[in-house]
């Protein structure tokens, strides 16, 4: 009975699944994520252009220095990236465990729910 009221009993995600807390810390992480993921992208593109210039002009140390800021900025970019895909899936588990403990203790209601969604869908798509 303990399990039922705990969805991630087990799994090592947290126990905080049911609050808001946990899924706001979460979203926090998601958008942090994300905007360093931003930054490091405009950084790079401005790398790019950069280390375009600068062979342009033929300066080969220039050319070197801003190569290897550049794969260095591209390195944080798909850490970055990896952290931002590892947090969207952390939420995805976190919601499909929040909606399988629901289904789990209002089984009816879920039915009711389901049958409401598909009518509605039904009938938005008859419409076309």
């Amino acid at each position: 009975m303990d399990q039922t009221n705990n969805p991630t009993a087990g799994n090592g995600i947290g126990n905080n699944a049911g609050s808001t807390a946990g899924t706001g810390t979460i979203g926090s992480d998601t958008g942090a994520a994300r905007e360093r993921l931003m930054t490091d992208l405009k950084t790079a593109i401005g790398d790019a252009e950069q280390w375009l210039r600068s062979a342009a002009s033929s300066s080969a140390e220039g050319a070197e220095e801003a190569k290897t800021h550049f794969k260095e900025t591209l390195r944080n970019a798909k850490s970055n990236l990896l952290t931002l895909e590892d947090s969207a899936l952390a939420k995805g588990k976190l919601a499909a465990q929040c909606a399988d403990t629901y289904v789990h203790d209002n089984p009816w209601r879920s039915v009711v729910i389901g049958a409401v969604v598909g009518l509605l869908a039904g009938v938005i798509i008859s419409r076309d």
